[in-house]
């Protein structure tokens, strides 16, 4: 694997825990719209360097 495909693999894993803890932690849910958002922001990063 490349290693900048790695590193989006990692990035999105880490901001989908993020969003997990965010909902868990009621009083965090801003940082599961973050974490949601960065991870969509990497999924979508991954696609285009794909093509």
């Amino acid at each position: 694997m490349r290693p900048f495909l790695l590193l989006l693999l990692v990035l999105f894993v880490l901001w989908i825990a993020v969003s997990v803890i965010g909902f868990v932690v009621k009083g965090l849910f801003w940082l599961a719209v973050v974490g949601l958002v960065f991870a969509a922001g990497t999924a979508a990063l991954a696609a285009a360097r794909r093509r």
